[in-house]
């Protein structure tokens, strides 16, 4: 490797540069936020909204466009990270697809689902970006009148764009149906308590 020699700076170079590193620090430090550090209410409130966004989301008991109100999650535009199955998609539109498969060969066929939460994790990492974990359970029936229970858990990083909160990915996975079936009887897990949600 060849070196470049170094011609020393003369006194009046050296001022400059002192003056220019300075300045340059002091833009940086004004273009940051004068705190970064969100006050407990300021937590809370942001984990209070985020909650409250899945689970009327997620409602599947007030009548309306159910897959638009779980589609409401997402950002209008741009890609999505969804996990789920075992398989990754990456476009809003191959998310819709799957959340569309799920509701016309499930859920339409279940009789009276309740969508119920356990309380809801969630770590506010900024003013503007958020994680939610949590597991939820859909008891319900089948067309035949028999009481049957899906369940799983969902991690959701959310992003606050343009002022509204959406998710850009997420995690989603299922309890197998034959550990589901075995627990239902001796593990009724509750609707979920807004209040008591964690806020990290």
């Amino acid at each position: 490797m060849t070196r470049m020699s170094r011609t020393p700076l003369s006194r009046s170079h050296r001022l400059h540069v002192v003056a220019f590193t300075l300045a340059t620090g002091a833009l940086a430090a004004c273009a940051r936020p004068a705190s970064d550090t969100l006050a407990p209410a300021e937590r809370a409130a942001i984990g209070d909204t985020l909650q409250r966004m899945i689970v009327a989301a997620y409602d599947v008991t007030t009548p309306g466009d159910r897959i638009a109100r779980m589609m409401s999650l997402y950002p209008p535009t741009g890609g999505v990270v969804s996990a789920s199955g075992g398989r990754v998609s990456v476009s809003r539109d191959s998310l819709e697809a799957g959340i569309r498969a799920f509701w016309e060969y499930v859920g339409q066929n279940m009789r009276d689902p309740k969508w119920q939460w356990d309380p809801m994790h969630v770590d506010v990492l900024s003013r503007d970006a958020a994680v939610v974990t949590a597991t939820y359970r859909i008891p319900h029936l089948t067309p035949r009148g028999t009481p049957h229970v899906i369940a799983g858990a969902l991690t959701q990083v959310f992003a606050r764009r343009n002022g509204r909160w959406v998710v850009v990915q997420e995690h989603l996975s299922d309890v197998p149906a034959a550990e589901m079936d075995s627990s239902v009887a001796a593990n009724p897990m509750p609707g979920m308590d807004m209040s008591g949600g964690q806020h990290h």
